[in-house]
């Protein structure tokens, strides 16, 4: 073949170009396709040899049935890198694509070919960049126009894109290698590889093509047999279906999607189908939330009409009066009337059963207190008491004296039934300032109270027994600290011991706490004074103190502590609230004042042995 000079030729191309007469319409209606130009714009393409680049894509284009259901057109050009111009989903009309083309500034610099192939291969006929997908069986072309030789490899990349499902097209202008576009072009290869020397053979290139892609109207041409819609692919067709309609496996029928079929949905109550879509419906008596998947039940009570005299209940009917505990429904479904739970319920009272509105509470006997479980009585010698222990901890017990003390207060914790039914203990020390060892309800058995008791520190300091009275009337006898309410008729006892004047006046809350119900027992040791101790003590008060100066004369005790406690056993000068009460008090003291009598043995050697030892300590000064 003979070849035209170079600037004839491309003087011939642009001529021709501009002279040829512009398409009325369309030669053809072409199936759908998926179209990619790969342009070559390395510098060895001159501005005029790109025009000609730039006026063969707009030919090509305006001969093809452009449209998003059409035939999609992209555009990417290359030199050292690939650009992208605009995909497969940016344009659908030809004057768009035009404008987008005529706006290319080449890149002037390498010829990396492989490397435009490898980017259209993996991202310009993507999905995500407008790619119908395989299925669809849309032809993917990628239409290469180069004028020399890669500088990269084309072969490997080439076969990759070509399995891929790519139709490549290799035009060479001029200088191009033929071995190269051979190496990228699909085959046959004489149908896909085009050598352009003169401009002759750029419009026979562009028949070609064009003829090629308007094959015949499969669809025209044959009884497709499609329910809905016939596509036209060159050389074949396919069936679609209407939206909301999937193909069957027959290729041919139709049939509605069930898009509630799945399950992901999400709708609480019903999922309705819709020719592909679906919506959420809920039940009767049960309105749609604004996410349009969950229901909420209709507030029949909201409305104001139900006229119940109690509570109103929404159902999914509609709505129900309800009665409060303690009341029954009437006949007429709205009013509400008082029950005697008394009679109408296992109330499980020992004694007796006491019906208020609305609910109920057992009494015992006089004489038996009720028990914690609010149903049964006690009876009377169970001795349950609360007892809360006031321990001088000043500087002049000394620790000696102190760790007896812990003794003492062990001794009569072994004596007691302990528990949280039972008798609770609290412990407090005080010296100048007031300290809660534990409360009643801290402990509920003699081990951990014994072993809490043994680790108490000895404060030491001065002696304010009047500020120590006040925080046992306030906290230590209170319900919340674990005392029993005084309608249980549970004995509270307050027990001091302390071995010198105090340093605040004790009068004051003193008789505050018998006030209160409390029955106090006042126990001096060696500086005690005995005006003081009388004033704690409850009446009589021969019978709830002892004092003693040397420790030796405390065995006396244990008759007045029994004296005249009960009615029974003196002579009658007490008043007593419960006989269960008197007889807590007496085996509460009975047992207090054998404790005292050993501990009044142990301190007396103890003091003997300190006085000695003072001595001797004078002596050597």
């Amino acid at each position: 073949m003979k070849l035209l000079p170079l600037s004839a030729l491309l003087l011939l191309v642009l001529t021709a170009l501009e002279a040829r007469p512009k398409p009325a319409a369309l030669k053809c209606r072409t199936g759908p396709l998926d179209i990619v130009f790969v342009i070559d714009s390395s510098r060895s393409v001159r501005p005029f040899e790109f025009e000609t680049m730039r006026r063969f894509m707009i030919d090509i284009i305006g001969n093809l049935d452009v449209g998003p259901n059409a035939t999609r057109v992209g555009v990417i050009q290359y030199s050292s890198q690939v650009q992208n111009i605009f995909s497969l989903k940016t344009f659908f009309t030809r004057a768009e694509m035009e404008r987008a083309i005529n706006s290319i500034v080449p890149l002037a610099q390498g010829t990396m070919t492989g490397l435009a192939i490898q980017y259209a291969m993996n991202v310009a006929f993507t999905a995500s960049e407008g790619a119908r997908p395989p299925h669809k069986k849309i032809p993917r072309i990628a239409i290469i126009v180069t004028d020399g030789r890669p500088q990269d490899r084309v072969s490997e990349v080439a076969a990759q894109a070509r399995n891929a499902g790519i139709e490549i097209y290799a035009v060479g202008i001029q200088r191009a290698d033929m071995n190269s576009l051979r190496a990228m072009a699909s085959p046959p290869l004489e149908e896909h590889v085009f050598l352009v020397e003169s401009f002759e053979l750029i419009q026979q290139f562009g028949k070609q093509f064009q003829d090629k892609l308007c094959g015949v109207d499969m669809c025209m041409e044959r009884d497709h047999g499609c329910q809905h819609s016939c596509v036209s692919t060159p050389g074949s067709f396919y069936c679609e279906c209407h939206p909301g309609y999937q193909l069957n496996a027959d290729g041919r029928t139709c049939s509605t999607i069930d898009a509630c079929a799945d399950g992901r949905h999400g709708c609480e109550h019903h999922c309705i189908s819709a020719l592909g879509t679906y919506s959420c419906r809920c039940r009767a008596g049960y309105h749609l939330n604004q996410d349009k998947r969950t229901c909420t039940m209709i507030d029949y009570c909201s409305f104001g009409n139900h006229s119940c005299q109690h509570d109103c209940v929404s159902i999914p009917t509609g709505h129900r009066c309800r009665c409060r505990h303690g009341f029954v429904l009437q006949h007429d479904g709205k009013s509400c009337r008082a029950i005697d739970l008394c009679n109408g319920v296992d109330h499980g009272c020992e004694f007796k059963c006491v019906s208020s509105e609305g609910s109920f509470h057992c009494v015992c006997p006089e004489g038996q207190q009720l028990q914690a479980d609010g149903k049964t009585c006690s009876k009377c010698g169970a001795g349950h008491v609360d007892l809360v222990m006031v321990i001088d901890g000043s500087k002049s017990v000394r620790p000696q004296n102190f760790e007896l003390v812990k003794q003492f207060v062990n001794r009569i914790v072994d004596l007691l039934e302990v528990s949280p039914d039972g008798t609770r203990v609290g412990l407090v020390q005080y010296s100048s300032r007031v300290r809660t060892e534990f409360p009643l309800n801290k402990y509920h058995s003699a081990e951990e109270i014994k072993a809490a008791v043994m680790k108490m520190e000895y404060m030491e300091k001065g002696t304010m027994t009047g500020l120590a009275l006040k925080h046992m009337v306030e906290h230590s006898f209170s319900e919340l600290e674990g005392a029993r309410p005084l309608s249980h008729n549970v004995p509270r006892i307050g027990l001091v011991f302390t071995d010198g004047r105090s340093q605040d006046d004790i009068s004051e809350w003193a008789q505050r706490a018998k006030e209160s119900g409390i029955v106090m027992f006042a126990v001096g040791v060696g500086k005690a004074v005995e005006e003081e101790l009388r004033a704690i003590a409850s009446e009589p008060v021969e019978q709830h103190f002892s004092y003693s100066a040397d420790f030796t004369t405390m065995t006396h005790l244990v008759e007045n502590f029994k004296l005249n406690i009960c009615p029974e056993e003196g002579r009658g000068e007490t008043e007593i609230r419960s006989p269960c009460e008197c007889e807590a008090l007496v085996q509460f003291q009975t047992n207090t004042v054998a404790i005292l009598q050993s501990l009044t043995e142990r301190i007396a050697q103890m003091t003997v042995r300190l006085e000695a030892l003072e001595k001797q300590i004078a002596l050597k000064k």
